[in-house]
Order: structure tokens, then sequence, then C-alpha cells
């Protein structure tokens, strides 16, 4: 029987959403590429966020900065020296995998933290051997996950790293942002764009890739006194929340969580904004922020909270984002290497960081997971419009008639709207239904008989079938009513 991964990876490669890099060459583990379906929706995800977090101060700002960043960097952050995972190897079959994660799989609890002695005593203790020959693994070790360049054709090469986080560049524009900014706090730096990690064991399509897209704001502030936010917009929403210790999530107002989780009203406001963006991706009630122990987080992070997200493909919640109060950890260690003073003038202080982190692959993947439905006589993503690839197809019901002239004129006046539209006078008008359902268009706007009498098309909503007339010279208005939904804008 296929199941629910299955049937939304084979959709994904079918119709160009998603598929493995330069696979006609043999494709490398851990790459892979978004066709001309799934670019669309990737970016207008990409440009959902930034509409949502860049508006919640006039200070938040996006940057773009380079893939390759000098070793000093990473000297700086801490990746040289901390970021590895540990690495367990088939003494057989040579198969890798990441030694927290396989015991996880095989005793269904999780071992993020542990250092290698307690993952080798964990191994030996349970008798975990390898799924593909059943041989039993080596003493396990720590990898780098970064992957170093030589820059430069000289003798005298530069030993460069492809980042293996965005956050690096705004911690290292800093200095100079806060200076072209009038030198306000907060400071949000946002980054949308490429990170590379070089996973031990990468799985779960493009769940746990070797490269990756990120989008995340930092928001620099003063920890003395922290900023004002409009908290009265979110007081009364309910956060979803798993504390450490607790074994089911629950519902709190913003009101109470700020005592019950014993953060400020700043702190709480920026979890109350992730959720609604996840909620505006069509997932209501799917998600869950989770606590992460003193064991498990990060040893600078004052506060970690993983966004989490049922995946029906994964049958339980997996992290699709990251809160975390990062305190002055990272300038303060930037500032220490380059010698560079990045106290706030006149102040006794480096700012502090919160860090919104979103894997931008990971969230793309999960909407399609939750957004898939299969009936009788068709599969298809349910997306919600923000993200949908197309607003509308555009169909003439047959090639004749002036009725493609006709639909060719509805197809520009969309687009001259502000519509994403595209038209399609291919096949059956149910084959081009059903095309435009696969791949999540919401609506479809037919052109037939009655059009060339009286003006008016068929609008089809793709989630119920249910059709309605609507006056061409009124279609823009229609299809922008509809998409003032929960669901999403156009």
């Amino acid at each position: 029987m296929t199941s629910h991964f299955e049937k939304v990876t084979e959709i994904s490669l079918k119709r160009a959403i998603i598929y493995p890099d330069a696979e006609m060459h043999g494709q490398m583990s851990g790459f892979f590429d978004y066709g001309s379906v799934g670019s669309e929706i990737k970016r207008r995800w990409e440009n959902a966020w930034r509409e949502h977090f860049l508006s919640l101060n006039q200070n938040f700002h996006e940057i773009q900065t380079t893939i390759v960043m000098p070793e000093q960097v990473f000297k700086a952050s801490g990746h040289l020296e901390h970021f590895h995972d540990p690495v367990a190897v088939c003494s057989k079959c040579g198969v890798s995998e990441r030694a927290d994660h396989l015991l996880e799989e095989f005793l269904g609890e999780k071992f993020e933290g542990l250092t290698v002695q307690e993952l080798n005593a964990l191994m030996k203790k349970h008798k975990i051997v390898c799924t593909k020959c059943k041989a039993p693994f080596k003493e396990i070790e720590d990898k780098s996950l970064m992957f170093p360049l030589q820059v430069g054709a000289s003798e005298d090469k530069t030993i460069g790293y492809l980042r293996p986080e965005t956050a690096q560049g705004p911690y290292a524009s800093f200095k100079r942002e806060f200076r072209a900014n009038r030198q306000k706090l907060p400071l949000g730096l946002a980054i949308i764009g490429k990170a590379f990690r070089n996973e031990i064991s990468p799985r779960q399509f493009v769940f746990r890739t070797r490269e990756f897209t990120q989008a995340e704001l930092q928001v620099f502030f003063d920890p003395k006194e922290l900023p004002e936010v409009p908290f009265h917009e979110v007081k009364d929403y309910e956060l979803i929340v798993l504390p450490v210790g607790a074994k089911d999530a629950k519902k709190v107002k913003c009101s109470k969580a700020v005592k019950e989780l014993g953060m400020s009203e700043f702190f709480v406001y920026f979890m109350a904004k992730m959720q609604q963006f996840i909620e505006s991706m069509g997932l209501p009630g799917k998600f869950r922020f989770a606590q992460l122990s003193d064991e498990e987080k990060a040893f600078y992070n004052k506060y970690h909270w993983d966004l989490e997200v049922f995946c029906p493909s994964f049958g339980k919640f997996v992290e699709v984002a990251g809160f975390h109060y990062r305190t002055d950890h990272d300038l303060g260690g930037h500032a220490a290497v380059s010698k560079e003073n990045l106290n706030i003038p006149g102040k006794d202080y480096v700012p502090h960081v919160l860090e919104l982190s979103f894997g931008v692959d990971r969230n793309v993947f999960a909407v399609l997971d939750n957004a898939f439905r299969e009936e009788s006589d068709r599969t298809y993503f349910a997306l919600p419009q923000a993200v949908a690839p197309w607003d509308a197809g555009v169909y003439p019901l047959v090639n004749r008639e002036s009725m493609p002239e006709k639909a060719l004129e509805v197809f520009k006046a969309l687009r001259e709207s502000g519509i994403k539209a595209f038209y399609d006078a291919s096949g059956t008008i149910g084959k081009r239904y059903a095309r435009a359902d696969e791949v999540g268009v919401p609506f479809g706007i037919t052109i037939d008989g009655d059009t060339l009498k009286d003006g008016t098309v068929t609008v089809r909503h793709r989630d119920s079938k249910e059709q309605e007339r609507v006056s061409a010279a009124q279609l823009p208005e229609r299809l922008c009513e509809l998409a003032a939904t929960p669901q999403g804008k156009l």
C-alpha cells in the first residue's frame, strides 16, 4: 500500500515541484531542485514571510550577505569548535548514521545533547545494529558539519567556509547596519538565503538536506530596557506550548503566558507572531512550541523553543522553526575575535539577540504534506492561497467560437489587476481542472458559450468543486473577495 509520504513525493516529482538535483548523472544525497511549480510555491512562501515579519517594526530590514565567509567568522561564532554531530559507522557495510537520531528511531526517545561516551554506552546497552546488514557499529565519533573551501588561486590560499546558517551575516554586518539605520534599537536584520551543512545521513526528502534555505530574523535589542511591543494585539491570543517535562501540549493566552512561561511581553509577543504566521500557512491546530531542556538547548540560549508541525508523512511533530534568545553570545564572540568594539555608543553593553529562525524547505514540505488530499476521482493539494503557485487558471471551454480569444482577454485583465493567473487550452476541461487541482491552484475560470452572450464566466472552487457565475468585468474584485479569508491573500 502506498504511504502518505510516497504519494506526496510522487506528485512533487511528477509535477515539477521538487526533485533530485542532476538526477540523470546520479544524484548526490541531500541536494534537491525546485521546479517550475515548486519555485512559485517557495517564492510565495518567502514573500509571505517577508510581509509578515518585516512589518512588525519599521526598523526591521532585509539584507543579503555572502554564502562564503572567512574562517574567522566561524571561529568567533564557535562553529569551528562546536559544530559537529555524533556519527556511527557500520563495521561491515560502512553506512553512516547520526547516532542520536539512530537511537531515537530504535527507542522512540530524543537523545540530542548527549556526549559521545553516553551515546556509545546506549548503543551497546540496547545492542543497536545496522538496519541494512545487521552488523554492529564502530565507536561513535564527532564529525564536523562545515564545508571548507580554498579561496584564491595563489599559493597563499585563504580558507573560507560555506555558511552553515544565515545568522552570521547579520552579526558580522551589525555595526554598519546600526550606523546606517540611525543607531536605533531594536534593529531587526533578516535574511532569506542558502545555508550548507554536511549532514551525515540526509533523509526524509527535503527535511534533512545538505543545501537548504533559511528565513531568519535577528532582533538586536537593549537587554536592560526591553523594547515596547504592541502586546495588546496578542494578549488574548492562545499559544500552543509544550513546556519541558509536560506530556501534552496546552493552550495558554499570551497574557497568562508571560507569568507561566517566565518571559516578558517582548518575547511572548514574538512567539505569538511566529505562531500566527504558521497558522496563515494553512496549519491551524497542527503545531506547537516545544521547549528544549538545558541539556538539549545550545548553552548560550536563555530561551529555546522549537516550533513543531505535525506531518502526516512522518506521523509525528517535527521542527520547522526555532525561537532563540541568544543573549550577547554572538556579538560578544565577534567582538572578542575581531577586536572590534561592538558596544552601543555611550553604553557598556553589546546588544542581545532574539532569533526567529525558519527552515524554508521544511516549512514548504510541511505545508504540502498537510495540504495533500485524496478523493475517489482525484488527488490534490489544498494549498492556502498565499502559497499556491497561481491564483487561478483561465480556460476556454472549447478551442472555437471565439472562446480562446475571450479567454485570453480575461487572462490579460487578471494579470493586469495583479492576480497571478495562467492560461490553459490543452485537453478536456476536466483534465485541465485536474492538473490545476493537483498543484493547488485555488480557482478555475472557464469561458463558455454564455460568456459570449452575457459576459459572465464560471468560477470553480478547487476544494469544494462548487461553481458560480461572475461578470468578467467584476472577476478581479470577486477573486480578491474570496482571497480575503483565513486561507490567505492573492
